[in-house]
């Protein structure tokens, strides 16, 4: 079989035909080049109205990179016409494959993108033998492809969340839905402040906001607000793992003061290594952690009573009804509060006046909570984490949505897996 055959299958496009084949040397080795020329009395398109208009003058020959084949690199030939449009003027025609004047073919853009996911954009420009500045240009094209062509309705479930990047205080806010079977990344922008999360939900719509259902976010006070605001016939909930979290850090923070307190007083520190043992749950202990907690519940130490406590709140999550639920909930705040323990009552504070987005989880009758979100930014972060780190913002957001985001490829004649 000819190498025009193969190539006409795979990679057919009007009105252009496969010519010479052929083998020439490059700085990094041998080349592997196909000529592709225009059929005869064909016209090329405007790229502006891609209307076929006459010809003005042809270029000289440009190189397209094409997929590598046989470990050496591959390249269409063309000499591009430029066009005389009546409503434009004087264009290089379009070409279908190829955009602008991108030097890389459409074909092998979608390929580096589609091997970018699974590895990082310098391993993939290593593998392929080209630079990482072609596979960035390839990912932007499918990304930005995506973009355009993404379907936002009957969105119901949204969840919200931060994720830390670069170095300091520096936050890239994320937007996933969460609707069963179609749980993605909408939207992603930089800091974690009011406006960040309205410029969302000004491209989501009003439309849309008033067919949201469910909307999941931690107790970060501008997603609070914002989400009050757009999202008037969704409930805000608050569960368990962000409630949870905040036991585990008032526990730990007992621990600590206890800690330093028994070095004060020169006393033998009956919590080394004690650390895990009382943030972790019971059924996930081994069975040496188990029996040093035996051990560590006998004694009198405010660092075991703050761990009762978490361990006693576990049973507001088992309540069906949320006025059973808000009882219990009341009757735990009101013991923490006779406590000693300041960071335990912090906690009841924080319950109390989160109370009414709290039991929402129970409104939701618990079908909804932040584990897809959480579970979304693991893998965010594994991206970052992957490509050794993003110098910009707008390259990190690319890398995101490329990942997350589940987006529309563009149409090509040959797909790579």
């Amino acid at each position: 079989m000819l190498m025009k055959t193969i190539l006409n299958h795979v990679e057919k496009h009007k009105s252009f035909t496969y010519g010479k084949t052929f083998i020439e040397p490059g700085a990094d080795g041998e080349m592997l080049i196909f000529e592709v020329r225009h059929r005869r009395n064909s016209k090329g398109l405007c790229p502006q109205c891609q209307k076929q208009c006459p010809g003005y003058d042809t270029q000289p020959a440009r190189d397209y990179q094409f997929v590598p084949l046989w470990g050496m690199p591959s390249l269409l030939r063309y000499a591009p016409r430029r066009v005389s449009c009546k409503e434009h003027g004087i264009h290089v025609e379009l070409l279908p494959f190829a955009t602008g004047k991108e030097t890389l073919t459409k074909t092998y853009q979608a390929f580096l993108a589609t091997w970018a996911k699974r590895l990082s954009w310098k391993e993939a420009a290593m593998v392929f033998k080209t630079t990482w500045e072609s596979v960035y240009r390839s990912v932007k094209y499918i990304v930005n492809y995506g973009l355009e062509h993404r379907n936002w309705d009957d969105i119901k479930q949204l969840g919200v969340d931060e994720i830390a990047v670069f170095k300091g205080h520096n936050y890239l806010t994320c937007v996933y839905q969460l609707d069963l079977g179609s749980r993605r990344l909408l939207w992603c922008g930089k800091d974690r402040k009011t406006k960040t999360l309205l410029r969302f939900f000004h491209e989501f719509g009003k439309e849309r906001c008033a067919k949201i259902e469910f909307v999941c976010t931690d107790m970060w006070a501008p997603f609070l607000k914002v989400v009050k605001k757009k999202c008037i016939n969704a409930l805000n909930i608050l569960d368990r793992f962000h409630i949870m979290k905040k036991f585990g850090v008032a526990v730990d923070e007992v621990r600590r003061e206890e800690v330093k307190k028994l070095h004060a007083d020169k006393q033998e520190n009956v919590l080394a290594k004690g650390r895990w043992i009382l943030l972790k749950r019971p059924e996930n202990l081994t069975d040496k952690q188990t029996c040093r907690l035996k051990e560590l519940v006998k004694a009198n130490l405010d660092s075991v009573k703050a761990y009762l406590m978490k361990e006693d709140f576990q049973r507001f999550w088992k309540y069906v009804s949320p006025y059973w639920a808000d009882k219990f909930l009341e009757d735990w705040a009101t013991r923490a509060m006779h406590s000693k323990l300041e960071p335990i009552k912090k906690v009841a504070k924080m319950l109390r006046s989160h109370k009414l987005l709290i039991l929402n989880w129970f409104r939701a009758k618990g079908t909804l909570s932040s584990g897809p979100v959480e579970g979304l930014n693991t893998k965010a972060k594994l991206t970052i984490r992957k490509a050794y780190g993003f110098r910009t913002l707008g390259c990190l957001q690319i890398a995101l949505y490329h990942q997350l985001g589940r987006l529309e490829e563009p149409p090509g004649t040959h797909r790579f897996c």
